[in-house]
């Protein structure tokens, strides 16, 4: 049985870790905000109404992907590109081939940011599963001018950074719902753990500072995987309305 992602590869340590997972989206939660490309999460109307289901939605099927045989993986991929098409014909526009990239490239760039804060460093070649992973996501969804390997992504992603990204009305609108959706105190919660995990750039655009009161609270949650205590603090940061979607973050 040939899957998508090898069994003992990295990438599925990461995805099947639903802190990792959550941080990830904390991470794509950021830079969807200020990502040219927003307008068109907008046109549906489904991201202004529930931000945070439509983000756990892209992680979701993301994690789908990873876990699946290969068969069921590429229907998956082919799944989401339906989907998009759907949007572009009711739009009478078509999503630019950067857009698609530029989700990919989040996905890559926060798998390694996400476990780097929450676990270890990574090595070369575990960074090199990691993009393999989301290059052959691209390349099944015939995308044009993906990097070839993680050393490219790193220069295509600052390009990428420079070129596709900027604050706007919507990264302001799309703020406000978070903190709506959230709560005052989730909310500087979201905002913390983005500061320990976005690029710079995207850090100035959304004003997020540089100081990281995090960080004792990390040491402390780590402490807690020891005590099997970190479902429970996981479980309890999450607005109710979204614990069955925690529920599918967390691969057994």
């Amino acid at each position: 049985m040939e899957y998508f992602v090898a069994k003992d590869s990295i990438i599925r340590k990461i995805w099947g870790s639903p802190d990792t997972t959550l941080f990830i989206f904390a991470g794509a939660a950021a830079e969807f905000a200020v990502n040219k490309a927003v307008d068109w999460l907008y046109f549906t109307g489904r991201l202004p109404a529930d931000p945070l289901g439509r983000l756990f939605s892209t992680v979701v099927y993301s994690q789908k992907i990873i876990f699946s045989e290969l068969a069921d993986a590429y229907k998956a991929i082919d799944d989401v590109t339906s989907i998009h098409r759907c949007v572009e014909k009711n739009r009478g526009a078509q999503i630019p081939d950067w857009a698609y990239r530029d989700v990919l490239f989040m996905l890559i760039g926060y798998s390694v940011s996400s476990f780097e804060v929450l676990q270890r460093k990574l090595s070369d070649a575990e960074k090199d599963e990691i993009f393999d992973v989301f290059y052959r996501m691209g390349i099944h969804m015939d995308l044009k001018d993906m990097p070839q390997n993680y050393n490219d992504w790193v220069v295509a992603h600052r390009n990428h950074l420079q070129k596709d990204t900027n604050r706007s009305e919507f990264t302001i609108d799309l703020y406000k719902q978070y903190r709506k959706h959230l709560g005052y105190i989730r909310y500087q919660l979201l905002m913390q753990v983005q500061v320990l995990i976005v690029p710079k750039k995207v850090r100035l655009l959304l004003s997020l500072g540089s100081i990281r009161y995090l960080i004792p609270v990390l040491w402390l949650y780590k402490i807690s995987r020891l005590l099997h205590l970190d479902r429970l603090i996981i479980t309890g940061v999450l607005p109710k309305k979204y614990k069955a979607e925690l529920n599918k973050l967390t691969v057994k």
